[in-house]
């Protein structure tokens, strides 16, 4: 087989499916059953040739990708996979690297030494925090609450990465009431349990009540970890840092901030208030596959005790090479010795959109949202949930009892026109459309498409109703 028949193919295939979401008007995703049925056959005997597989790959795929890469997805805080990170992804992809160690993959190392570098200095976080490669914000958080742990427990005495949990002294965790689940999921893999929590009340956007959390902290018998969000996943609301950090540091606590996506604030500087005393935390998670816009699956762990974060996370074998002293070694931050080289993407995007790039497209998204919102919040019948200070926009149809199912019809009516993709949630016991404004291309002309999608089937939904 030739090298260069299924890579040209693959390469032509891909621009044109970015130029075809580009142009769509309406984007409908056969089912999944549907897609099932069209992959599913025997078990190859015998091999194909490359370019016929990939051409078979595409022609089965296609019709069920869902557009996140075009500019009118707003189902999850779900980045567009910008063409430069595509590409630079696709050179990793072909150059095959191991990400694991200096020796394997030196190119690797470095460009995650600089990245890493990069990241801390346009998200304002601490220059001497580590960094580490990650498939996303779930196993961020899970990262960097495997720091936390031990490093709790290592002031109480016990060192849990040797001797493991079983007679560990207790300590609490200390939780938002809307934390994402994410975070819960972290904790149960870590062995504290996601229902062994001390949830702290929250208000109507989300964030944890300074007075609950004050009496929270005073309950704790020992210094606690404590999780705070940096933007709600539905609302985009941000925690009271200066009001939680200092009852947390009284108690000597280890604070972890959730900021998946809403951590990126701080690289804006017209949104960088909403994220202020952030930087006060000792760990943060976040990804790069949102406001970065770098292809899945990148995410980073972020821990300001560089020791904790590595304790937590070396792989030691004797077949593995050592770093000279004050190199980083990529695999002394992450959960996998063997992974993609995600560092590369990550260098490629920060270099193509820069400090101000990233700041004029976070903030762009954020005005989009408020103009999305405000639109619609004009609309008879529509209820906007949240404060549209970030990019998260949560509104709510008709009214009463009967809300829950007009809220479901509108989702569904959206849906199967297809002109944008939205999904919903439940937000203080009620269905809610939620539109994340995150997509690398949006403008105003889509914003406003978006506005009339949703309004149409609003109206459609109403005018079948009665009202």
């Amino acid at each position: 087989m030739s090298i260069d028949e299924p890579l040209r193919r693959a390469a032509e295939l891909a621009i044109a499916y970015r130029h075809r979401v580009a142009a769509a008007a309406r984007t409908p995703t056969r089912p999944y059953a549907d897609l099932l049925a069209a992959f599913d056959a025997p078990t190859p005997e015998t091999g194909s040739d490359g370019e016929a597989v990939i051409d078979a790959l595409a022609h089965l795929a296609e019709p069920g990708l869902r557009a996140t890469v075009g500019p009118r997805f707003f189902g999850w805080v779900i980045g567009a996979s910008h063409p430069v990170g595509v590409a630079a992804d696709w050179l990793t992809a072909a150059w095959g690297q191991n990400a694991g160690n200096h020796t394997a993959a030196p190119a690797a190392a470095a460009a995650e030494t600089v990245a890493a570098r990069w990241l801390l200095d346009i998200l304002d976080l601490p220059r001497s925090a580590s960094v580490g490669f990650v498939t996303g914000a779930t196993v961020a958080n899970f990262v960097c609450l495997a720091a936390a742990r031990g490093e709790v427990l290592r002031r109480l005495g016990w060192d849990v990465e040797t001797k493991g949990l079983f007679g560990a002294p207790p300590f609490d965790v200390v939780i938002g009431d809307d934390a994402h689940s994410t975070v819960f999921s972290a904790l149960q893999f870590l062995g504290l349990g996601h229902d062994r929590v001390r949830r702290v009340e929250t208000d109507d956007q989300g964030r944890v009540r300074p007075a609950a959390f004050a009496r929270a902290m005073a309950a704790c018998d020992v210094p606690p970890v404590v999780v705070l969000q940096a933007g709600q996943l539905n609302t985009g609301a941000f925690d009271p840092m200066p009001e939680l950090l200092a009852p947390a540091r009284e108690r000597g606590a280890w604070i972890h901030v959730d900021g998946a996506f809403g951590l990126w604030a701080r690289a804006c500087p017209t949104r960088a208030a909403l994220a202020v005393g952030v930087d006060g935390a000792d760990s943060w998670a976040t990804d790069g596959h949102k406001w970065l816009q770098t292809p899945y699956d990148c995410g980073y762990a972020i821990v300001r005790d560089a020791a904790a974060h590595e304790r937590a996370m070396t792989i030691a074998a004797s077949y593995l090479p050592t770093t000279q002293s004050g190199e980083r070694d990529p695999s002394h931050f992450v959960p996998e010795l063997s992974r993609r080289a995600r560092g590369f993407a990550t260098w490629a995007m920060i270099r193509h959109l820069g400090r101000r790039g990233i700041a004029e497209m976070v903030e762009r998204h954020c005005r989009l949202a408020a103009r999305i919102a405000s639109a619609l919040a004009a609309e008879p019948g529509v209820t906007l949930l949240n404060d549209v200070a970030l990019n998260q926009v949560v509104m709510r149809f008709g009214d009463g009892e009967s809300g829950d199912a007009a809220t479901q019809e509108t989702i569904r009516r959206i849906q199967d026109d297809g002109t944008i993709f939205a999904g919903g949630a439940r937000w203080r016991g009620r269905w809610a459309l939620r539109l994340s404004v995150i997509s690398a291309t949006i403008d105003e002309t889509e914003a406003d498409r978006a506005v009339d999608a949703v309004r149409n089937a609003w109206r459609s939904v109403r005018q079948r109703d009665g009202g």
